[in-house]
């Protein structure tokens, strides 16, 4: 099921995610089967489970984007339950965006590469190290479940003007 993404302006997404305590039932592995879905459709590379109203640790990533040397589409479904960044080195800087707030693109400044310790599906722990886009997915999905949304990572005066854009388009019936 596709779900609705939630827009900026409804608190969930600035509220820390509830941590999953259930693992491995079908309501869990459907959950995330809708936010692969949802993520899909609406054409993002992560989704967290706070930018669909539910205030839950729960983010799905899929940076490939491409397809295969077959044709075929390409796909790394990396689910991230309760995850926590354990390490960080380097820095990288570039363009982020956000299905929350649509429309708007900012530089922000991230760990180049991060190790994250998290929880699948079934409730197993494991750790994946990252880089380059793939660690930018984590840390920018990883915020979400902590209620901090990209524009946090920019200067306030950007973020005043991104506030005061969408406050516009709130007022004109545009940003529901």
């Amino acid at each position: 099921m596709i779900h609705k993404i939630v827009k900026y302006g409804d608190p969930v997404l600035e509220q820390e995610g509830e941590n999953v305590k259930e693992f491995g039932t079908p309501e869990l592995r459907q959950f995330v089967d809708d936010m692969f879905e949802s993520m899909y459709a609406a054409k993002g590379v992560g989704l967290a489970a706070p930018q669909i109203g539910v205030s839950r640790k729960v983010a799905v990533v899929d940076i490939s984007g491409g397809v295969t040397e077959e044709g075929a589409p390409a796909s790394e479904r990396i689910v991230l339950i309760n995850p926590k960044i354990i390490h960080k080195e380097g820095k990288q800087v570039g363009e982020e965006g956000c299905l929350s707030i649509p429309g708007f693109r900012e530089q922000v400044r991230r760990s180049q590469k991060i190790t994250v310790r998290a929880q699948n599906v079934e409730g197993e722990c494991f750790e994946r190290t990252a880089e380059d886009l793939l660690a930018r997915a984590f840390q920018h999905e990883i915020d979400h479940l902590n209620g901090v949304l990209f524009i946090s990572h920019i200067s306030p005066l950007k973020r005043d003007l991104i506030k005061r854009k969408i406050k516009k388009m709130a007022k004109a019936g545009e940003w529901d």
